[in-house]
């Protein structure tokens, strides 16, 4: 209690505990001062970003810094409610505690993933450039968590002969949980034009909200998601897929991000076509760069390390990740899942 009672409350007895509101922070951090605008948007970065931008866009506040962060727990990841008991019943995955896909979450990607491999001729080995390409990049962002705690690379040996998680999702298809946080500060495009740091431009963004049929959403409900999602994102900066320099799309598992970049159709593809793409040059030396930050894959689960690449890369701030097969000028990010997300374009340019 003398910790609790060291601090300001609010009415919420579990705020500052539990919870965190802005309303507690206020009461705490004197330092804060002259705030006179705050909003949630709950979940991922994608997420507050949108809010933001429209907070923004809509005169509700002419500045706004934006906030996330993510933990990582001490204990075993995910073992909570009925999955922290010795026995659990076949009907776990409706119950208290429990994720609806059952203990590894990364099982309704794995099914879809198969279900994609079998209607394409495609085949998990092809999935080694992209995890190697995407290690490579995260290597080269000094805030990740592999380039400072672990900076080590994986080789398509290494992908290929890693455990199975939920088959044919192995240990590495699965990003890793830490420790981190990351912050943007929005202003409209009038007052950002006179800064010293170069400005980047928010073209459009777009939100989908889809939902399948049963708990664990089909191959068919995915791809008509990703495929809506894409003209949304498209529609919303008023720009077409052939004018994306670069790719950020959400990878939290590494077997759905093919499903984002399918449905926006980057560099032209079409569903079924990512994996051939991956074995060409996806590199940030190549003219079809794929995810530049390295994703949650390449740095960790931050859920925003592509908006802070789509970002320093526009800026000409994204140090050894920099493009130099590509101009960027136009760029699209964010996530998380293919069923629904938040996602926004980015631009050098606000026209």
């Amino acid at each position: 209690m003398d910790v609790v009672n060291f601090y300001n409350p609010t009415d919420d007895p579990l705020d500052g505990i539990a919870k965190l509101s802005c309303e507690w922070l206020l009461k705490n951090m004197p330092e804060l001062k002259n705030v006179k605008f705050t909003m949630y948007g709950t979940g991922c970065m994608s997420h507050a970003i949108v809010v933001a931008a429209q907070a923004v866009g809509e005169g509700l506040t002419n500045n706004c810094l934006v906030l996330k962060s993510w933990h990582n727990l001490e204990g075993r990841y995910n073992q909570a409610g009925l999955s922290a008991a010795e026995n659990v019943s076949g009907s776990y995955a409706a119950g208290p505690g429990r994720t609806i896909w059952g203990p590894p979450g990364c099982f309704g990607t794995a099914l879809q993933f198969a279900e994609y491999c079998r209607k394409y001729g495609k085949s998990h080995d092809m999935m080694a450039p992209f995890m190697e390409n995407s290690r490579r990049n995260g290597l080269l962002f000094p805030e990740g968590y592999w380039a400072q705690h672990r900076p080590e690379q994986l080789t398509p040996e290494d992908y290929l002969a890693a455990r199975w998680i939920a088959k044919p999702a192995s240990l590495f298809d699965n990003d890793i949980p830490i420790m981190v946080s990351g912050a943007y500060l929005f202003t409209t495009a009038e007052r950002a034009k006179d800064m010293k740091q170069k400005p980047v431009y928010i073209l459009g963004h777009a939100s989908n909200r889809g939902s399948g049929r049963s708990l664990t959403p089909t191959l068919e409900e995915v791809q008509t998601e990703t495929g809506s999602t894409g003209r949304k994102i498209l529609e919303s900066a008023g720009i077409t897929a052939n004018d994306i320099s670069f790719e950020n799309m959400y990878d939290g598992f590494a077997l759905f991000h093919q499903f984002h970049i399918e449905g926006l159709g980057y560099r032209g593809m079409k569903f079924g076509d990512a994996l051939d793409f991956y074995q060409t040059d996806i590199s940030i030396e190549g003219p079809n760069p794929i995810l530049p930050s390295g994703g949650n894959i390449g740095s960790g689960r931050s859920r925003f390390w592509m908006h802070t690449d789509s970002i320093q890369q526009i800026q000409g701030r994204a140090g050894a990740r920099s493009l130099t097969g590509v101009k960027p000028e136009i760029a699209v990010s964010g996530g998380p899942m293919p069923m629904g997300g938040n996602f926004t374009v980015w631009g050098a340019s606000p026209d």
